[in-house]
């Protein structure tokens, strides 16, 4: 599995934290900033991941900024992506069994990096559960499909 992952300013410290474990996990990963902790905007880094999974280039994303949700509603934006914001692990669990999510946003001011670790193990290792799901998500894709110009 191949993942992008990246942060704003506000996310880089607990993006830093997260990198070791994905090493452990021994995931494919391309960290795509930032670099340090000096002001960006977050919608930047969002897109990078997002169209990156959208294209196929990853498998999924993980996004972290001060609360996670600015990055989560940029992410949103790309058609493909279904980026949640998981702080506890049955969110995480529930967000890759019943909705595909492809892309996680979690915030640094939110959460600490234990747990933020165990977040993001649980969203890249659990598989979507498909069956009765699977035709919710096609709905969520006719949606982006039919009103993603409105």
């Amino acid at each position: 599995m191949k993942i992008a992952i990246a942060s704003d300013h506000a996310g880089y410290r607990l993006k830093q934290a997260l990198l070791p474990v994905l090493e452990e996990m021994g995931m494919d990963y391309d960290d795509l900033g930032t670099v340090d902790e000096q002001s960006v905007d977050y919608p930047d880094y969002a897109l990078k991941v997002a169209t990156g999974v959208a294209r196929g280039q990853y498998d999924r994303g993980v996004l972290v900024c001060g609360t996670g949700l600015g990055m989560c509603i940029s992410a949103n934006k790309v058609d493909g992506i279904r980026a949640v914001t998981a702080h506890d692990t049955f969110s995480a669990e529930m967000a890759r069994r019943h909705n595909d999510a492809n892309v996680l946003t979690m915030g640094e001011r939110v959460v600490g990096p234990g747990l933020a670790a165990e977040v993001m193990r649980v969203f890249l290792t659990t598989d979507f559960d498909g069956g009765r799901h699977a035709r919710r998500v096609d709905k969520m894709t006719g949606i982006e499909r039919t009103h993603g110009g409105c």
